[in-house]
């Protein structure tokens, strides 16, 4: 028995096969024989539909979520603050000879 080579699948079949098993009119045995690849595999494409169906249909609400707006002005200020705060205590650290000269 010779060893098949790893495939790789477009999403657009992927797409196909999981459609073909949601519509449910042939088994995953027929689906797996007409497409070529297991049955397992058919099942796992199958659940992923399932589980991003809800997102497609999902409002703005639920995107902007996911990922959160982030204001620069806010950041940059907190950076400006951070930066002086380590200058003075580097400097009030050398006066009282804590801080080594090499660095």
């Amino acid at each position: 028995m010779t060893k098949r080579t790893r495939r790789n699948h477009t999403p657009a079949f992927k797409a196909k096969v999981a459609l073909a098993a949601l519509k449910g009119e042939k088994t995953l045995a027929e689906l797996a024989q007409q497409f070529d690849v297991h049955p397992n595999q058919i099942t796992d494409w199958k659940a992923r539909v399932l589980a991003g169906a809800a997102g497609l249909f999902g409002s703005d609400a639920a995107r902007s979520e996911a990922a959160p707006i982030v204001d620069l002005k806010v950041l940059h200020a907190k950076i400006g603050e951070l930066t002086l705060e380590k200058d003075f205590l580097v400097g009030a650290l050398s006066k009282a000879g804590l801080l080594s000269a090499k660095r």
